[in-house]
């Protein structure tokens, strides 16, 4: 199942920076990969700039929470 929209997801925002929150869309992206755009629960800070909302990749074989 690749679009999981309103589902709590948790994550890892450029591999290091964990994340929680509720998946607003599901896409493909060209080359058939899957993305998530998901609504954080508690903001961000990346590079001096406050995140409410990130696009993380999908990965096969990973279980969504």
């Amino acid at each position: 199942m690749w679009n999981i929209e309103g589902m709590r997801v948790k994550g890892l925002y450029i591999g290091s920076i964990p994340v929680e929150g509720i998946v607003i869309e599901s896409r493909i992206k060209y080359g058939g990969a899957v993305s998530h755009h998901v609504d954080l629960f508690f903001p961000i800070t990346v590079f001096g700039s406050e995140r409410t909302r990130v696009v993380l990749d999908a990965k096969i074989g990973r279980a969504h929470v």
